[in-house]
């Protein structure tokens, strides 16, 4: 199932793509993605050059679709750098280990 919006052409949510998150039409890119660049001061010719299948359209959409669903796109963000925290600490425990083990 799709579902996309009429004032968002560019902005779709595919339950098979992403989790249902909001994606750029047509990609698997996150909605959540292209903002984090924007965050992190690309400019959207360096985002659409990133991405070669998308469109200076596409990624002013994805903005306007932020704007538009802002609280909802931070909690995806937030959720994200939640997981990505995690995952770089899972495998801690071997190396707080093994540094105990070489200094004694």
């Amino acid at each position: 199932m799709i579902t996309s919006c009429k004032a968002h052409a560019y902005i779709e949510s595919l339950k098979d793509v992403c989790g249902g998150e909001p994606v750029v039409a047509g990609t698997r890119i996150p909605v959540k993605t292209i903002i984090n660049w924007i965050k992190m001061g690309k400019e959207v010719d360096e985002i659409v050059a990133m991405y070669p299948n998308i469109t200076h359209a596409m990624v002013y959409d994805v903005l306007s679709y932020y704007y538009d669903h802002k609280d909802e796109i931070d909690r995806l963000i937030a959720e994200g750098t939640k997981e990505s925290q995690l995952k770089l600490t899972e495998g801690e425990g071997w190396r707080k280990q093994s540094y105990i083990l070489t200094r004694t």
